[in-house]
């Protein structure tokens, strides 16, 4: 599935959060400048990105000062070259000072994250494979990380604990069998999907002999993927997860698995280079 734009209410509440983080009782350093200054400044990208978190950088501003301006010169999604003007944004000084990290942090973040989005869907261009994320997120970014996902072009595994079920190997020993746990599951999540991780072929065959409708393949070799592929033979939806870099994910893709899970697409992020400048 591919999350949209969480809504206003939620984007605020986040927004909120990280304010009082930042700002807390008071911008201290506000004070230098003249509480009626007006300024107009630029954000500039410094390298090549996916850029993502518009919202969430518009309200950083209007939460601080409702008259703040954002101009945007381009939209989440866009594919960026160096030295792009991204936005133009009018208002107090102070302002507009308070929330420069913040609003920054943000961005810088969740263009990360969508750039790294971007490199594993054009590695697979043409496969047909989708590229998942994780619950492998920053704390407190989840929704923030599964949107810019897709802004990359990629797809989301499951939100949370709470919109489907993947059965891991320790529910599994918990449970006592693949099929007791697949049971169990059924009884309790009837109206989300379950998914079954298996460590083996053996285990695939146990869990499709249970009537497992998707299953995670975790760290199977790529020959071991190739006979998956055969041994499932369409009757359940396969993802390989486990071990896959930039360097692997294409091969992966032509085993002939439906999904790729990628970790590293929300945890393995460098923030972009961004400016943000006075004009």
């Amino acid at each position: 599935m591919r999350s949209g734009l969480p809504t206003a209410e939620v984007i605020a509440r986040q927004v909120r959060l990280c304010l009082e983080e930042d700002v807390g009782s008071g911008d201290l350093t506000a004070g230098l400048i003249d509480a009626d200054a007006f300024s107009q400044v630029e954000v500039i990208c410094r390298e090549a990105a996916v850029i993502c978190g518009c919202a969430w950088f518009d309200e950083v501003f209007h939460q601080l000062d409702r008259d703040i301006r954002v101009e945007w010169l381009i939209s989440d999604g866009t594919l960026v070259t160096p030295g792009t003007l991204l936005c133009r944004i009018n208002g107090n000084t102070r302002a507009l000072l308070s929330g420069e990290r913040t609003a920054l942090n943000y961005l810088q973040t969740l263009s990360a994250t969508a750039t790294g989005a971007r490199r594993y869907a054009d590695a697979v261009e043409g496969t047909g494979v989708r590229i998942l994320d994780t619950r492998k997120t920053l704390p407190g970014l989840r929704l923030q990380q599964k949107y810019a996902v897709t802004c990359g072009g990629c797809y989301n595994h499951r939100i949370g604990l709470y919109d489907a079920i993947l059965i891991k190997e320790n529910h599994i020993q918990a449970a006592g069998s693949i099929a007791a746990a697949l049971r169990a599951a059924q009884a309790v999540g009837r109206d989300v999907e379950i998914e079954i991780e298996v460590e083996n072929l053996a285990g695939l065959e146990q869990a499709l002999a249970a009537g497992a409708r998707r299953v995670l393949l975790d760290n199977f070799s790529r020959d071991q993927l190739c006979q998956a592929v055969t041994l499932n033979a369409g009757r359940a939806r396969l993802e390989a997860s486990g071990g896959v870099t930039l360097e692997n994910i294409r091969r992966i893709a032509e085993t002939g698995v439906d999904d790729i899970s990628v970790g590293a697409v929300t945890k393995d992020i460098a923030a972009v280079d961004l400016s943000m400048r006075f004009v």
